[in-house]
């Protein structure tokens, strides 16, 4: 019994990190996207003021996403590459909006169903 309470308090720290938008470094996302654009406005300053209020919009918005939603999108957005704001907002408004589609044209053991 004594080795399950340091799991509960872990357990529970998790849950109280997941509810709140996760802290992340955009700045080499921005500097990478900078060098990566074609067009001639797009500089750091621009990029961090769309990182900037993407953040701001999943802080209004964080606890609308299920928390397998916001899981799914925190690692989404954080491997692979430098991390992003506007990257975790798309896919977690995507997932939401994926979440409510009807059930048809659901697929089933590779037929599709209707």
């Amino acid at each position: 019994m004594p080795a399950l309470l340091p799991m509960l308090v872990t357990g529970a720290h998790l849950v109280l990190v997941a509810d709140k938008v996760p802290v992340l470094n955009y700045e080499p996302s921005c500097r990478a996207a900078v060098a990566a654009a074609v067009t001639p406005d797009r500089n750091v300053s621009a990029c961090e003021n769309d990182e900037k209020q993407a953040k701001t919009k999943l802080e209004h918005e964080w606890s609308n996403f299920t928390p397998a939603q916001r899981q799914h999108c925190t690692v989404l957005s954080t491997v692979g590459g430098p991390p992003s704001y506007v990257e975790l907002l798309t896919c977690a408004e995507m997932s939401q909006a994926a979440a409510a589609l009807p059930d048809h044209g659901k697929t089933t053991n590779g037929r599709i169903e209707r």
